[in-house]
C-alpha cells in the first residue's frame, strides 16, 4: 500500500499522540480516561482542526468501522487539499454511535468534514501499523541508498548543513506545515 507523505507524516504524530495518552507518569493505562477528558473538550479542540489534526482525531479513537478497504487504502494515497468530501465515504466508512456528538461539533466548523476525512484515514492507518511499517521501510531503505551516495560527494560542512536543514523541515511538518522540495 502506497501511503502519500501527508498521511505518512500525520501518521507518526497520530501514533505518538496516542503513546502519550496511554500511560501515565507511573505506568498505569490511563488511554480511556484521557480519551474521555478529551472527548469533554471538543468544543475547545475544534478550534485546532486544521493546525493540529493528529491531535484532534485522537477523540475519534475506535470510533470508526470501515466497510471497504479498497477506499480506504485509496484515500491514504491522497494528499490533505486532494480528499474527498466527507459524505462521499458512506459507503466505507461509518461511525459508532457514541461519535454522533462529537461528530456534530465538528461538522459546525468550515474544516470539519475535511477533518473528519483526516480523522478516519489516520485510524485506518494506525490499525495497520505492521502491514505498512514494511511498506515504509522498503521506500526509506530506497531513498537512504540514494541518499548515501549522495552524500558521499558532499564535505563535511555540506553534510552537516544538509542534516540541519532536513531537521529542521522534519519539525515544521510536525508543526502542521507542508515540506518545501
Amino acid at each position: 500500500m502506497t501511503i502519500s507523505p501527508y498521511f505518512r507524516n500525520l501518521r507518526s504524530a497520530y501514533n505518538a499522540e496516542l503513546d502519550d495518552l496511554t500511560q501515565d507518569s507511573e505506568g498505569l493505562h490511563v488511554l480511556d480516561k484521557r480519551l474521555a477528558q478529551r472527548r469533554k473538550e471538543m468544543e475547545f479542540l475544534v478550534h485546532m482542526l486544521e493546525v493540529s489534526p493528529e491531535m484532534v482525531a485522537t477523540v475519534f479513537h475506535k470510533g470508526f468501522r470501515f466497510s471497504s478497504l479498497a477506499a480506504m487504502n485509496h484515500l491514504v494515497t491522497l494528499e490533505a487539499d486532494e480528499l474527498p468530501e466527507w459524505d462521499s465515504l458512506g459507503h466505507a466508512i461509518q461511525m459508532e454511535a457514541w461519535t454522533q456528538p462529537l461528530v456534530e461539533v465538528v461538522k459546525r466548523n468550515a474544516m470539519g468534514e475535511w477533518f473528519l476525512t483526516v480523522a478516519a484515514a489516520l485510524e485506518f492507518l494506525s490499525s495497520k501499523p505492521d502491514h505498512l511499517q514494511a511498506n515504509d521501510s522498503d521506500a526509506d531503505a530506497d531513498a537512504d541508498t540514494n541518499n548515501q551516495a549522495d552524500d558521499e560527494m558532499l564535505d563535511d560542512d555540506e553534510r552537516d548543513a544538509k542534516v540541519r536543514d532536513e531537521a529542521g523541515a522534519d519539525w515544521m511538518v510536525e508543526q502542521g506545515f507542508d515540506r518545501k522540495e
